[in-house]
């Protein structure tokens, strides 16, 4: 299971309707979780490295566009306060 990160346009982000979607905060901690469904989320305020199950941690910032798989079970370590855009499902 893959975490993919990108660098969107602001483009992208007007056709997804980012901002419409939620936001979520969270200060800096580390504590696990699982994705019953796929989560696209875009970061706001931040720094996180999520580490999935048997795989390496990976880094995302502010200005990151983030797709989380569903079924994924993985390790969130917060080192910056989290303010982010989410949706979940397709």
């Amino acid at each position: 299971m893959q975490i993919k990160v990108e660098k969107p346009t602001q483009e992208k982000l007007d056709a997804l309707g980012v901002r419409n979607w939620p936001i979520w905060t969270k200060e800096a901690s580390e504590f696990p979780w699982h994705y019953d469904e796929k989560e696209t989320c875009y970061i706001l305020e931040g720094q996180v490295f999520v580490t999935p199950e048997g795989g390496k941690a990976v880094e995302i910032n502010a200005g990151d566009l983030v797709e989380f798989p569903a079924g994924m079970s993985c390790v969130w370590n917060i080192t910056r306060d989290i303010r982010k855009h989410y949706k979940f499902g397709e």
